[in-house]
């Protein structure tokens, strides 16, 4: 049986709390919806705040919905060494011991201490999929992406709950180095 996985593409972003939310927007500040995102309940903001590092900055990063309880700003290797940041390979949520950023909105800064990271290519399966496939949570994974510039990723992470939909997601670095968009398909191999 073909074991085959939509691709998103996940470009720059930011997860912020509430209050930091607040501290670059105004007090009691809400994020809008652009457009939902492949995860339910997860939505692309119209809010977008620039992202400060030692050596350079983002205008116009897009934040992600909704809020969370830890601020995060989720970068591709190539963005971490375009701003000066060194910033490690996570999954997200995993942000102790990672650097920070200056986040700047209309309304303020943030100074992050933590937060910025290199998010770990994953695959999103809802349990009922996992289980159809015999794949549990945490599993590591190799994922045949086809294609001109087709390549094979190792160490793709397995994250599954019932509140996900299938989804696999990997940075900008890496479709690019595939030839790989938004809606093009992957084959789990092992």
């Amino acid at each position: 049986m073909s074991k085959t996985v939509p691709v998103g593409v996940s470009a720059r972003h930011i997860h912020l709390t509430q209050e930091h939310v607040e501290a670059l927007f105004g007090s009691g500040y809400q994020l809008t919806e652009f457009k939902p995102l492949s995860q339910p309940g997860q939505f692309a903001a119209n809010e977008t705040v620039a992202v400060i590092g030692s050596k350079g900055q983002f205008d116009k990063v897009r934040i992600l919905g909704p809020v969370r309880p830890a601020s995060q700003v989720e970068i591709s290797r190539t963005d971490a060494f375009a701003i000066g940041v060194k910033a490690p390979v996570r999954e997200s949520g995993s942000i102790e011991e990672t650097p920070g950023v200056t986040l700047k909105g209309p309304a303020g800064e943030v100074v992050l201490d933590k937060g910025v990271i290199v998010a770990a290519r994953h695959i999103h399966f809802h349990t009922s999929d996992a289980e159809k496939w015999g794949i549990a949570d945490k599993q590591l994974l190799k994922v045949r992406l086809g294609g001109e510039r087709g390549l094979v990723l190792e160490n793709v992470i397995a994250r599954v709950s019932d509140n996900f939909a299938l989804d696999m997601h990997i940075d900008t670095d890496e479709a690019n180095a595939a030839g790989a968009s938004n809606g093009d398909t992957a084959e789990i191999v092992d």
